[in-house]
């Protein structure tokens, strides 16, 4: 037999249960509100992150082997942003390496939930992913000796010249050599490494990459002051994190995230530890200033494909 409730108990017990029910009510409008990855995450209670391996300064091991850089402090706030998002504070995070090659296809296929590196955003991506508001902007250059004779693309001509695979660096160094007829040897690098490897042991020339790229790898060699970044810039690129297709909530976030970190001043310190100051592995200043293209990024956040579109 039940017992029977005074009209004060049945109060207190009403009391209780409207206030358990307001105290969920947000994590359940919480997780019915959710989609695409933020659900996932949410639910797997786990977000698990691509970088590069050693891309300096943006995306590189420090000696702990822990991912560190320049677009690792743009992500680090960004997983901020998640776990305020999903409401789950001790959000795990797995950190997964990636390269030009497998970069599109592992957060396709969901093995990432996002990627904040060194990724070129163009047209012909941006069919297959969406981007956030762009990191960086770059100019495609190139690394040679200082007494290689070098001094501009049109040098190239009859030599070798190293440059990363499936980048957009590569695209336009075959597309020269067949427009220009330069019958230059064309070595397709694995990642970075291989092609800072692949010119200063002698077998290429010349080294075409991002020009702040360029000056990461510099900081890595030996001899770095026996290199120079030389050339007209083939083009202007951003740099943007990668999202899944119509993502349209991961996006928001990331965008949110990144407008706010780059108009606050956040972003500029950010800048200026990893290009204006001492950094891993050599404690060498790459002191590649601020361009204008830069400074109107940060000033003016957006996720457009062409830097120079003002």
């Amino acid at each position: 037999m039940m017992p029977v409730l005074s009209t004060v108990q049945r109060r207190v017990r009403t009391a209780a249960a409207v206030a358990l029910m307001a105290a969920i009510a947000p994590s359940m409008a919480l997780a019915a509100d959710l989609s695409g990855t933020l659900k996932k995450v949410k639910d797997d209670g786990i977000v698990v992150v691509g970088f590069r391996e050693a891309s300096i300064p943006f995306s590189y091991y420090n000696d702990a082997k822990q991912p560190i850089g320049y677009s690792i402090d743009f992500t680090n706030l960004i997983l901020d942003g998640i776990r305020k998002q999903v409401n789950a504070p001790d959000l795990k995070v797995r950190w997964l390496p990636i390269t030009s090659q497998n970069r599109i296809s592992l957060l396709q296929n969901g093995t990432i939930d996002f990627e904040c590196t060194t990724t070129t955003h163009n047209a012909s991506r941006e069919q297959q992913v969406d981007f956030s508001n762009s990191l960086f902007i770059i100019g495609t250059r190139l690394m040679t000796k200082k007494d290689s004779g070098i001094k501009d693309f049109a040098d190239l001509k009859g030599q070798t010249v190293v440059v990363g695979a499936g980048t957009t660096s590569e695209v336009l160094l075959r597309k020269l050599n067949v427009d220009q007829k330069m019958d230059m040897r064309i070595i397709s690098a694995k990642d970075h490494a291989e092609s800072s490897l692949t010119l200063s042991t002698g077998r290429a020339k010349a080294m075409m990459m991002d020009d702040a790229l360029l000056a990461g790898e510099r900081a890595k060699l030996s001899d770095p002051k026996d290199y120079v970044i030389t050339g007209k810039p083939q083009s202007y690129e951003a740099y943007g994190c990668m999202v899944r297709k119509g993502d349209a909530e991961m996006k928001k976030l990331l965008d949110d995230v990144i407008a706010q970190t780059e108009t606050s001043g956040k972003g500029e310190a950010i800048y200026k530890k990893w290009f204006m100051s001492p950094i891993p592995p050599k404690n060498l200043n790459l002191d590649f200033a601020m361009s204008e293209a830069m400074q109107h990024l940060f000033a003016h956040p957006n996720a457009k494909i062409d830097p120079e579109a003002k």
